[in-house]
């Protein structure tokens, strides 16, 4: 492990029952703060390395240490603590309040505090995800971003030290997803979450994994990985970067193939 590392993979590989790799020797250190995007296509292994990452798949091969302490090692009350998860796999009780479904994210730590403590850290949570005039509305009744938006202020209402993201923007229009992102990279822990939308990444992230066919295949700071070569290389799509008033406008440009019969 790397002096200033707070998240490290370690060996970390996964097969299915079947014998079939679906992520193969996989390791980085991350420091504490950084905002990591995982990207690759479908099939890289991006979900299968973020469950091992955040405990939700068994570590079977391999470990991941945080702060030096290894994830099987932890408690389940200590990881509640210190890691939250906004999966894909969402389905909250549509009858219940935005309020009530993001006070649900501090039952693990709703002892460590007073109840007046815990209702204004709750109210300054629904505030800094931008849901306070939305506190009253039921779940049902939120569009997609609004959703997704609750979801997180769900998992930051666990007080996190690290947070883990599976797509938080798929199937968000790219207004939704621009303000989705800016509210993760203001957040000031470390985060870690898969992407597929690639010229959004040097918008917010710090670091990023590009994975392909179950193995890591470049990992580091944003301007050393999503360079053109290693975006052909993984996609197989040409990346662009052009410079506009100061600022590096990432595109992506997919050629139109044709098919012959």
């Amino acid at each position: 492990m790397t002096r200033h590392s707070f998240l490290s993979a370690r060996h970390l590989e996964y097969y299915a029952l079947n014998g079939d790799a679906l992520l193969q020797s996989t390791s980085f250190d991350l420091e504490q703060g950084a905002i990591l995007a995982i990207a690759g296509p479908n099939g890289a292994g991006k979900t299968t390395l973020l469950n091992l990452l955040c405990g939700a798949a068994d570590l079977a091969l391999g470990d991941v240490l945080i702060k030096g302490h290894s994830l099987k090692q932890m408690p389940a009350v200590e990881r509640a603590r210190m890691i939250a998860v906004v999966s894909q796999q969402e389905l909250p009780d549509g009858r219940l309040s935005l309020r009530d479904y993001v006070a649900l994210g501090q039952i693990p730590i709703r002892s460590d505090r007073s109840a007046r403590e815990n209702a204004d850290e709750l109210n300054r949570i629904v505030m800094t995800t931008g849901l306070d005039q939305l506190a009253a509305k039921k779940m049902s009744m939120l569009s997609g971003g609004e959703r997704q938006r609750a979801h997180i202020a769900r998992a930051l209402a666990q007080r996190p030290s690290l947070l883990f993201l599976d797509e938080p923007t798929n199937h968000l229009d790219p207004d939704a997803k621009g303000r989705m992102l800016s509210l993760v990279a203001g957040l000031g822990i470390t985060v870690v979450m898969i992407v597929h939308d690639l010229v959004m990444i040097p918008e917010f992230a710090t670091h990023v994994a590009l994975m392909k066919s179950t193995r890591l295949t470049h990992f580091g700071p944003v301007d050393a990985v999503l360079t053109p070569n290693h975006v052909r290389d993984t996609f197989g799509v040409d990346y662009l970067r052009f410079q506009h008033e100061g600022r590096m406008i990432p595109a992506l440009d997919i050629r139109k193939t044709t098919r012959t019969t």
